[in-house]
């Protein structure tokens, strides 16, 4: 496969967030899957308990390597969102003790960003694949690369050497690297060319080989009631206003109750327009969440305010939790201002 095959015919830019970038330092770094997840194959999760037997579970591996400046680290975060327990910078001589380790605890996916700053590189790490492969694990190598004049721009804009350049030229590591990664790049089961690709492109390419049981990840929502009188949330993605619905707090048998109450729930939900105002919000989101998906987003934070965050805007907040649960989408009700007053 040559080295300028792409992947997209798109042109990405090569600010910070909008391309794959210059990867990172070279420092051992482990991430949890989806960033809530166990701190490492060293987390309190025991070994499997069966002394009868020393079998492991296998694994799902993928190895991704490349030229520095690819995008290495960018596509390791990409697969992080997808469910793998991701080790960055990993040198290849710890792969299989790695993929091991995970196997013994509850890991079923596993990647490492491996690159050229080990010596015996190229050999290593050949030799650490076939071994995961003949342990029964499922390894596949990710070779992530691009054109020499566009890695150069990337360097150019960071600042930063190539670790292959010693007291020579940027190309002349770039070019040491390139014949480095010949053999391991010829047996990549996926090539993937950042040239022309932004991280959303990126994400993309990635998810269509690497989705788990051909699903596309979920949005995952987070339905956050407030009060207005409070200030507004700083991570709210989409604010709803309920303050068009008559206020319980004017009803002296409802304005102890909270929006969670039944009785406050059903005089909100009840109101003029409030049902029509739920099913049009609702057809906003089925169109709105296809399109986050598409670009990455994987989290979604809809705020719901009413003037103390205690009756209309906890109710509308549980009813668009229950509605987008009920469209297949993950979601949570939280109430931010409940109990303030």
């Amino acid at each position: 496969m040559s080295d300028t095959e792409q992947t997209s015919e798109s042109q990405g830019t090569e600010s910070d967030t909008g391309s794959p970038g210059v990867d990172g330092p070279g420092v051992v770094e482990a991430h949890g899957v989806g960033g809530g997840g166990p701190a490492g194959p060293q987390s309190d999760v025991p070994p499997a308990a069966d002394g009868t037997t020393t079998e492991l579970s296998p694994l799902d591996v993928v190895v991704v390597t490349g030229l520095s400046g690819a995008g290495k680290n960018s596509a390791g975060r990409v697969l992080e969102d997808l469910g793998f327990f991701v080790v960055d910078n990993l040198p290849p001589a710890l792969l299989q003790p790695m993929v091991e380790l995970g196997a013994r605890g509850d890991l079923r996916r596993f990647a490492a960003v491996v690159d050229v700053r080990s010596r015996a590189f190229s050999s290593d790490l050949q030799e650490s694949i076939r071994q995961l492969a003949e342990a029964g694990h499922r390894p596949r190598v990710v070779y992530v690369h691009a054109r020499n004049e566009v890695l150069i721009r990337r360097y150019e804009s960071v600042r930063r050497e190539h670790p292959l350049q010693g007291s020579g030229r940027l190309i002349d590591g770039i070019d040491a690297e390139r014949e480095l990664l010949t053999g391991i790049a010829g047996e990549a089961d996926l090539w993937v060319d950042t040239s022309d690709l932004n991280v959303h492109q990126l994400r993309a390419t990635l998810e269509s080989a690497f989705v788990e049981d051909g699903a596309p990840p979920k949005v995952v929502a987070t339905v956050l009631s407030f009060g207005f009188k409070y200030g507004l949330p700083l991570d709210a993605d989409l604010v709803v206003d309920a303050r068009f619905l008559p206020n319980p707090h004017w009803i002296p048998e409802l304005r102890p109750m909270t929006g969670r109450d039944a009785q406050v729930r059903d005089y909100v939900l009840g109101q003029q327009d409030a049902e029509a105002f739920l099913d049009r919000y609702t057809e906003v989101l089925r169109l709105l969440l296809p399109g986050y998906r598409r670009e990455g987003k994987r989290y979604l934070t809809l705020a719901v305010g009413c003037t103390g965050g205690k009756h209309r805007s906890v109710a509308i907040a549980e009813e668009f939790a229950r509605r987008l649960n009920g469209e297949g989408v993950p979601a949570t009700a939280r109430h931010r201002d409940l109990g303030r007053e």
